[in-house]
C-alpha cells in the first residue's frame, strides 16, 4: 500500500481536485445468505482539498441514494424503500472528512439523517496529466461501517438464528479527480 506521505503531498501540488465520478466508483459488500453480494452508487460528486502538509488533505462527498445498483432490479427497489434507504426523504448520503495522517482518514458519514464517525484506509495510486491536458490523482479507500448504526436495521430472520442480511458492510473506492481548473475529459 502506498500512503501519503509528505513527500507525496508536495508531488501533488496544494489545491481543489474534483472527482471525476465516471473514473470513479463507489462500492460496497454485504452478506447476503451464504455469499457477499457487492453493489455500487451511479451518482456521486466531490471535492478533494491538499494543502502543503499530509495532514491538511480533506474529502467531500456528496452520494445520490437512489443511484444504489446491486444488478436485481426487485433487490435495488427495496434497497430505495423506506426498509432501507428510504430515497423519499433521504435523498442523498454524504461524506466529509475531519483529519488525515496520510493512511487513515477519519471522518463522517450521513446516512438516513444520522452521522457517524467512519474511517478508512487510503491507499495513493499516482499523479499524472491525462490526455486531455488535466493534472490528475488517484486514491483508493477501503472501510467497514455497520447499518445498523445508520439505521438500516431491517433483516429477515432464518432458521438457526441467523439472518439474511449481514450487519457489516464493506466500503470500496476508487476515486480518479482533476485539479481544479484544468480541461474536463471524455
Amino acid at each position: 500500500m502506498t500512503t501519503m506521505t509528505q513527500n507525496t503531498a508536495a508531488e501533488i501540488v496544494a489545491g481543489t481536485w474534483t472527482i471525476d465520478p465516471t473514473h470513479s466508483e463507489v462500492g460496497f459488500t454485504v452478506r447476503h445468505l451464504m455469499t457477499k453480494v457487492r453493489g455500487h452508487f451511479e451518482a456521486f460528486e466531490g471535492t478533494l482539498t491538499t494543502g502543503e502538509e499530509v495532514a491538511d488533505t480533506r474529502a467531500e462527498a456528496t452520494i445520490e441514494t437512489a443511484s444504489i445498483t446491486t444488478r436485481a432490479d426487485q433487490r435495488d427497489a427495496h434497497l430505495r424503500s423506506a426498509d432501507f434507504f428510504d430515497v423519499e426523504n433521504h435523498p442523498q448520503m454524504s461524506f466529509r472528512t475531519v483529519s488525515f495522517d496520510g493512511t487513515t482518514a477519519t471522518g463522517e458519514l450521513t446516512i438516513r439523517g444520522i452521522t457517524r464517525p467512519v474511517h478508512l484506509e487510503v491507499e495513493f495510486l499516482g499523479r499524472g496529466n491525462d490526455p486531455w491536458g488535466g493534472d490528475r490523482l488517484g486514491l483508493a479507500a477501503t472501510g467497514e461501517i455497520s447499518r445498523k448504526d445508520f439505521g438500516l436495521d431491517f433483516n429477515i430472520p432464518l432458521e438457526g438464528g441467523s439472518v439474511v442480511i449481514g450487519d457489516k458492510v464493506g466500503l470500496q473506492i476508487s476515486v480518479q479527480a482533476v485539479l481544479a481548473g484544468q480541461p474536463d475529459q471524455a
